[in-house]
């Protein structure tokens, strides 16, 4: 007997909810039949490409249902998927390219073609291209007319990764961390506990599927339970009140920022919002919403990272506690060590490692990593953490330096690596500076080669080019040195300096 994978959801859901609408995408609209007759197109067209178990398929596009058909896909041939950051510059954009090495690129023209062709020029490899913003052979919708829609039934090993999502730079490079079947559906069945998610759930993916976030707050949930999944290419409030409107959508990826403009467009005589559930953003809508009583509405937040599938440890079991994340979930072990691997009493700090069935494969192509990251089947996070005296768990802070900007983690060693290759730069730091909409601004300290001369906007300018622009420094200070503490940055001594604060803490999820 083979246990179920991701790829049977679709399978099931076919049979149980033959009139339910499987996702909804501007004109695109689909019932659960619908949706896994795509499916099955997709995965003969992947096999014809020659993409079997094991294999890598490649999504570079924003947000849309096509994401979603892929990732079915490749669920029911044992091969991954990953939506990368569209974000990116195009030497980026190679890099994963080279890095993941895929069978198959899916792209997108519109908004970011330049950087998708700069990537293609740059790369070391050769995978089949499919546009899916166009038409012609070659485009992706033309690949899928040639298949039939027959399944694929073959057994699929539920350990086998699925979804690969790329994380916030570890020594100045970003990895992919493969997420499982099980670890997915795992992730929905807690989601779905927390959010009370069911077939009618209408989920508004207004996230970037590159971000876990996403995915669990509830996109897996009402794929599992038979909901509807709701795509929108770009986060624009006036089209997000119309969608909430005219699909009745019962939640969505929304950060403050978004929800403001939302709320000065409101209109009520052309939009409803009384269908959604606002989570803990919910007195933000000036009573526009119902109380949110659900676990996640009235515990939200939590402890987690990509790699342990997004909240592996949630407000929402057990209610608030002592600690600021609250208890593992039901198939997850927490502990707290120290730097010897001995577990910590009550109340004593260290580091918060994981097990259970959250814990991702691994990073992709990164070994050295995995191995010093998974020992004797535990998890490190590289987080600080504490077990209160009640079992609840506080999170203290990354063990690994990050800044937060809105949704988005940048760690500094990726921004220094860039601002240091300018031969200006004889050695960068950088820190973030508490920011009342965005979290924290990004700060660049800069100590210049002698006799060199450069403006803080050519800088700002040279990151631009080279990463994703919401990494860039949006301020630079100059020092004649960069403080240094048992050989090392003080970055303590920067923040002093010039500010910095705010760093992560509290209900927060690391990427």
């Amino acid at each position: 007997m083979t246990p179920t994978s991701l790829g049977d959801i679709s399978r099931e859901h076919r049979r149980s909810y033959p009139t339910g609408i499987a996702v909804v995408d501007e004109s695109q609209r689909s019932t659960w039949p619908e949706f896994d007759d795509r499916v099955n197109r997709v995965a003969h067209a992947l096999r014809e490409a020659g993409v079997d178990q094991g294999d890598r398929v490649l999504w570079l596009g924003q947000t849309s249902f096509r994401v979603f058909e892929l990732l079915g896909a490749c669920a029911k041939i044992g091969a991954m998927v990953c939506p990368a950051n569209w974000r990116q510059s195009g030497e980026e954009l190679a890099f994963v390219i080279d890095d993941f090495d895929p069978k198959v690129v899916v792209w997108q023209d519109e908004e970011i073609g330049d950087a998708v062709r700069s990537a293609r020029k740059l790369t070391e490899r050769s995978p089949l291209w499919w546009q899916h913003d166009a038409n012609g052979d070659d485009s992706y919708e033309a690949v899928l007319a040639a298949q039939p829609d027959t399944d694929i039934w073959a057994p699929v090993d539920t350990d086998l990764p699925v979804l690969v999502i790329y994380t916030s730079a570890i020594g100045g490079r970003p990895n992919g961390s493969m997420l499982t079947h099980r670890n997915l559906l795992v992730m929905g069945l807690d989601a779905s506990y927390a959010t009370r998610s069911n077939h009618e759930s209408v989920f508004l993916n207004s996230g970037p599927l590159f971000h876990i976030g996403n995915f669990q707050w509830d996109a897996i949930a009402a794929f599992i339970r038979g909901g509807t999944n709701v795509f929108v290419r770009r986060v624009e409030a006036e089209s997000l009140l119309e969608i909430i409107t005219r699909e009745g959508v019962t939640s969505a990826f929304l950060l403050p920022p978004t929800i403001l403009q939302m709320i000065q467009l409101y209109d009520s005589e052309k939009h409803v919002v009384s269908s959604l559930r606002g989570g803990p953003f919910t007195p933000m809508w000036g009573g526009l919403l119902a109380d949110d009583t659900t676990p996640w509405g009235t515990a939200p937040g939590g402890f987690g990272q990509t790699e342990v599938s997004g909240l592996a440890v949630v407000n929402a079991h057990g209610g608030r506690g002592q600690g600021n994340s609250g208890r593992p979930s039901p198939l997850v072990r927490v502990r707290i060590v120290d730097d010897s691997g001995n577990e910590q009493p009550a109340g004593e700090p260290g580091e918060i490692i994981i097990s259970g069935d959250v814990v991702h494969a691994g990073y992709w192509n990164r070994p050295e990593i995995n191995e010093n990251r998974m020992r004797d089947g535990w998890w490190h996070t590289t987080d600080l953490g504490r077990r209160e005296p009640d079992g609840t768990i506080q999170f203290i802070g990354t063990m690994t330096r990050m800044i937060k900007s809105a949704a988005e983690n940048i760690y500094p060693a990726e921004v220094e690596n860039c601002l240091e290759q300018h031969p200006a730069v004889r050695e960068a730091a950088l820190i973030g500076v508490p920011d009342p909409q965005f979290t924290q601004s990004v700060k660049a300290v800069v100590a210049l080669v002698e006799g060199a001369e450069v403006t803080a906007e050519q800088l700002i300018e040279h990151c631009r080019e080279r990463i994703a622009s919401y990494k860039k420094p949006r301020t630079v200070e100059f020092v004649t040195e960069i403080p240094r503490r048992d050989g090392a940055k003080d970055y303590a001594a920067l923040d002093e300096m010039f500010g910095g604060g705010g760093y992560p803490g509290g209900d927060n999820v690391r990427s």
